[in-house]
């Protein structure tokens, strides 16, 4: 499969699908009231997405690989603030559970692109 824009990126997609995720599920409740944690929460979700646009556009191996890390490190945020987010009962297990297997999802195709990317 040709690869034309980073639209046509899997994980590109699946990031997109995890950022509607935490959309959702902090758009309503007490979720939606903590102000700093929503807005965290939903900051980290669109780092990543956003960080493999911006790394696609770049003119390098090396610079795309260098926002893949950033994006998969939004990813190991939005992952800990859904713990958080459980904690002070937020989320229940079940959306919990939801957007933690996203993250890890996502995580996983970052770390496998990037090693196609062989080492700068």
């Amino acid at each position: 499969m040709s690869v034309d824009s980073f639209e046509d990126l899997v994980v590109w997609q699946r990031s997109r699908e995890l950022c509607v995720q935490v959309y959702r599920t902090t758009g309503a409740g007490p979720f939606g009231r903590d102000f700093g944690l929503r807005d965290q929460i939903r900051r980290a979700s669109v780092s990543v997405m956003s960080n493999i646009a911006e790394g696609f556009g770049r003119y390098s191996r090396a610079e795309m690989r260098h926002f893949l890390a950033i994006a998969r490190g939004s990813v190991f945020e939005v992952q800990s603030q859904v713990y958080l987010a459980c904690d002070l009962g937020y989320l229940n297990a079940a959306e919990a559970e939801k957007l933690h297997a996203l993250c890890r999802e996502v995580a996983r195709m970052l770390a496998g692109l990037r090693a196609s990317l062989g080492k700068p």
